[in-house]
């Protein structure tokens, strides 16, 4: 292992960028803030922490410096630009060095202390409803030197409404954002508010996430956006990045890595000048002549297709690196830069598909079967209770169809216990051993219903009129069709845990892919291939 490699290695496994996000929110960029956030004291700045230890600073009192700092970095005339920026790098510094349960003071104080002056709002207000609109505009006529004096009255209420209106904390953000390293304190300073938001539903705070939220989708538009082609020739440092932060099929050594960027693969970064070194995002690529149905095929091909015979590009892996900017949709435009870029170099690039996670597949799954399980136990139990009650009637499905429970039940002798095919299957797949897998009977037995019920679960479980499942919510909101279920597509221990070993395929077909957006987002409406519409059909 050369220089580079054994630096790349030893740094990504000792210090990584930061914590796993909840496990609802995975580094799926479609998950829901989805994503505890916050950065662990390992982010603080050495320099500061050490010169505070040093000068006897309480916590406490640092605290204060940083209120401190942050107060008049808003209070300041925007023509002082010197004191400004002094107090914005103290405030940079100071809130990297601030243990978490401060920052959380912080953002309290932030989102209360300095959100819309209502007071002067509704003095506004009134201001505005005493104003007579002046006759010129109700009838249509032109207006005279009075009616003009009328409307500028009206010009500058509304423009001080427009003013008033806006929380103080909006030039902080808009001061912060123009100085150098203020973009990414604002993503870590979101990250951390998100972790509060995930345990403390404050109004004040919702607040200010969404106008942050806000805030960050303008600054970080596709515009101001470069896409950057990653290869074993970029530094050090940003390939420790993509070892530390890939999340989705995690990279197992230099090896992997290598042949992650080699030939027949590629891997696209989105990258801002203000957050230098670091891709906001990134997706993985490999050229092939079909489409594949197994991670394993995609991630050890040797040797890899020829990139010439390729007519495949699989996107494999797409992963957010930054915590503070969940529900931000970067994803969508980088798909559809790494789409024009490769339909432009390589025309003989006609297929554009992904093999992807089923993330919250057995959590589903489990849950349906352990309740269907519960209820059965509990109408035998009390059969005449329940015929009363019309229970039974209105909570009972059947979730696996009469053969499916016939072959569950005669595989299983010396696997599992149960009284029925659905409490069979429930026992196994829990199983934390994963013993099923190695039982050519058991795996014949559940393939027919695991591809079914997967079927009904991207394509019919809904929440809130999105897909239920958070990776197909995102490719289908971005255009996409769910082509196919593959069986076994991914055996390691996180794929048979979280999907029961199977991956889906999401196609962009690039004739359709703002009409399939489109019907999703306003109807729910979902293409699928005929093969998955049968599948559900069975149900």
């Amino acid at each position: 292992m050369n220089k580079k490699g054994l630096a790349l290695f030893l740094r990504a496994r000792v210090r990584p960028p930061h914590p796993p996000l909840p496990p609802n929110q995975g580094r799926y960029p479609d998950s829901p803030p989805s994503q505890s956030l916050p950065l662990p004291n390992s982010n603080m700045d050495p320099s500061l922490s050490n010169h505070h230890r040093a000068n006897n600073i309480s916590p406490s009192l640092m605290l204060k410096d940083v209120k401190d700092w942050m107060h008049a970095s808003m209070s300041i005339p925007a023509h002082k630009i010197e004191p400004v920026d002094t107090n914005l790098e103290n405030f940079l510094q100071g809130y990297l060095g601030l243990a978490q349960e401060d920052r959380r003071e912080l953002i309290l104080v932030l989102a209360k202390d300095y959100d819309v002056n209502r007071t002067r709002v509704r003095d506004l207000m009134q201001q505005y409803l005493s104003l007579e609109p002046p006759h010129a505009l109700n009838d249509g006529h032109s207006s005279g030197p009075e009616e003009e004096g009328i409307l500028s009255a009206f010009y500058r209420t509304e423009r001080n409404l427009r003013d008033a209106i806006k929380p103080m904390y909006a030039l902080f953000f808009e001061r912060l954002n123009a100085y150098p390293g203020g973009l990414k304190l604002l993503v870590v300073l979101r990250a951390d508010l998100l972790a509060i938001l995930a345990k403390e539903n404050i109004p004040s705070l919702r607040a200010l996430d969404s106008f942050l939220k806000e805030k960050l989708i303008t600054w970080l538009s596709p515009a101001s956006l470069g896409l950057h082609h990653i290869t074993w020739d970029d530094s050090a440092s940003l390939l420790e990045k993509i070892v530390a932060y890939e999340a989705v099929h995690p990279i197992k050594n230099l090896l992997d890595l290598k042949r992650r960027l080699g030939v027949g693969r590629r891997c696209f970064g989105y990258m801002h000048p203000a957050i230098y070194g670091e891709p906001l995002i990134f997706i993985e690529v490999a050229l092939l002549k079909d489409v594949a149905v197994s991670i394993q095929d995609v991630l050890w091909d040797e040797p890899p297709t020829p990139e010439c015979e390729a007519s495949c590009a699989l996107f494999y892996s797409i992963t957010s690196t930054q915590p503070g900017l969940a529900g931000i949709n970067l994803g969508k435009f980088l798909i559809k830069r790494v789409i024009e870029l490769i339909r432009r170099e390589m025309p003989h690039i006609t297929t554009f598909a992904t093999l992807s996670p089923i993330p919250g597949f057995m959590q589903w799954l489990l849950s349906k079967l352990a309740s269907q399980f519960k209820i059965g136990k509990t109408e035998t139990e009390d059969a005449s209770t329940l015929s009363h009650m019309g229970f039974g009637s209105v909570f009972r499905e059947n979730i696996l169809l009469p053969e499916e429970e016939k072959m569950i039940v005669d595989s299983s002798v010396g696997y599992a216990v149960g009284n029925s095919g659905l409490e069979i299957m429930k026992n196994l797949l829990a199983s934390t051993n994963n013993e099923w897998i190695k039982s050519d009977c058991l795996l014949k037995a559940l393939k027919p219903p695991l591809l079914r019920l997967c079927a009904r679960y991207l394509l019919k479980e809904r929440k809130r009129g999105k897909a239920l499942d958070p990776v197909a919510n995102f490719h289908l909101q971005n255009g996409a069709m769910i082509e196919r279920i593959n069986w076994m597509a991914d055996q390691s221990e996180k794929g048979l845990q979280q999907s029961a070993g199977l991956m889906v395929n999401y196609v962009y077909r690039l004739d359709h892919i703002e009409e399939y957006a489109e019907l999703f987002i306003n109807e729910g409406r979902i293409h699928a291939s005929p093969a998955l519409q049968q599948y559900v059909n069975m149900s």
